[in-house]
């Protein structure tokens, strides 16, 4: 077995010590089956990121997430890399136009779609008219929006055969955002809208059991936020393959900030994934690399270390330097950042030299703050086959300055 025990928790990877003590802290907390850590785990609010945890009979929306569903979709395209070289240029600046990216963005292009008449939206109907008509509103001006952060769209080459690939990279934006909030705030004893009181990193998980109404309720709300993301990631997917004038012929699409009810040793539970993707024997996923590495397509192999896992793998490559130590603080009224250990010219020259066309992007999300994405996929290799490796050769994100509070 490539894992680690540490009292109790299963680590793969080298073991973040404030991750570790955060998994730790979930592992005691509520009716916990099993505690888990992704070699790419870091810290995360209230549950890592990289951080799986199974619950018996319950749900987690701080594990979950702020920002619900996030997750990937890729698509393989028609084209060869000899296609769209000559044109990348012209097809980034087209992608940088056409998709809205950052925070609070709107989508320029109203978006309609059928899980606006989806039967759960009244739970949002059970909380009021008030809560109902903001968040349905402002789902349906974000809809296809991509936001900050580490969110992307990609353009990739794969390696060995040339076939060009676009990748996707966010979740369910302001909607999920509210959504979350919200349900902490009810359990809380809070109104739904309420601003919250600015909780800790470092407390203890919020649990809802699953067989209570507000348990319920924030089930189907989650589930609903899961429709909305993979509704506006497919969106923006056919946006890029419009623009590249190409059509698609395999997909990939996983969320990996939500929580599902599986059945493990013949046993229902819930479990909890913040940055970690499901990986059931077959089970195909998307996992991205930073902008400066690989991206790959993997699939969850029939192996005891896999069940061990929960079915459970990595979702990225995982932080090593926070974002306020690579780019460094920022002041508000100036628009200027102090102390950060990356410069915009070590990025761009990191990125140019792995042959990127970059749009957008700070030193936040340059490829020094992450590990690389085979050190991590290395430490799964008994639970996932990599099937495809894809390299960047577009990447498009919000501007430097943006502060995407919807982000994973």
């Amino acid at each position: 077995m490539a894992y680690q025990n540490i009292d109790g928790v299963l680590v793969w990877g080298k073991p973040d010590e404030g991750a570790l003590a955060q998994a730790k802290m979930c592992a005691e907390t509520g009716n916990v089956v099993q505690t888990l850590l992704m070699a790419d785990h870091h810290k995360g609010y209230s549950q890592p990121i990289g951080g799986v945890v199974v619950y018996d009979g319950q749900i987690s929306p701080s594990g979950v997430g702020y920002d619900i569903a996030c997750g990937n979709k890729a698509v393989r395209t028609h084209l060869h890399v000899e296609d769209v070289k000559p044109r990348l240029a012209k097809i980034m600046d087209d992608i940088a136009r056409k998709i809205s990216f950052g925070v609070g963005r709107v989508n320029n292009e109203k978006v309609d779609h059928d899980l606006f008449d989806d039967p759960d939206w009244d739970v949002y109907k059970a909380l009021g008219n008030q809560v109902h008509d903001k968040l349905k509103t402002l789902a349906r001006d974000q809809l296809g929006t991509v936001g900050s952060g580490n969110h992307f769209v990609d353009i990739f080459e794969e390696t060995g055969t040339g076939r060009v690939w676009i990748g996707n990279h966010f979740g369910s934006r302001g909607f999920g955002h509210k959504t979350a909030s919200g349900f902490i705030n009810l359990a809380a004893g809070r109104e739904f809208l309420a601003n919250a009181p600015g909780e800790k990193m470092d407390q203890a998980p919020i649990l809802l059991d699953l067989s209570s109404e507000l348990g319920d309720m924030y089930y189907r709300a989650m589930k609903l936020a899961g429709r909305y993301a993979y509704a506006g990631r497919d969106y923006v997917i056919r946006e890029v393959l419009s623009i590249l004038g190409t059509e698609a012929d395999f997909e990939v699409h996983n969320h990996h900030n939500y929580a599902w009810k599986e059945t493990h040793d013949g046993k229902e539970v819930v479990v909890v994934r913040k940055g970690a993707t499901p990986s059931a024997p077959g089970q195909i996923g998307f996992i991205g690399g930073s902008m400066g590495d690989i991206s790959v397509i993997v699939r969850g192999k029939d192996t005891a270390e896999n069940r061990e896992a929960f079915c459970s793998t990595v979702h990225g490559a995982g932080r090593i330097m926070s974002r306020t130590q690579a780019a460094g603080k920022m002041n508000w009224k100036t628009r200027a950042r102090t102390g950060g250990q990356i410069s915009t010219a070590q990025m761009l020259n990191a990125v140019r030299d792995f042959g990127v066309e970059l749009r957008g992007a700070g030193t936040d999300e340059s490829p020094f703050v992450y590990r690389k994405l085979q050190e991590v996929l290395d430490a799964h290799a008994e639970t996932i086959e990599v099937m495809h490796v894809l390299k960047p050769i577009g990447v498009c994100m919000a501007g430097a300055d943006e502060f995407d509070p919807y982000k994973d």
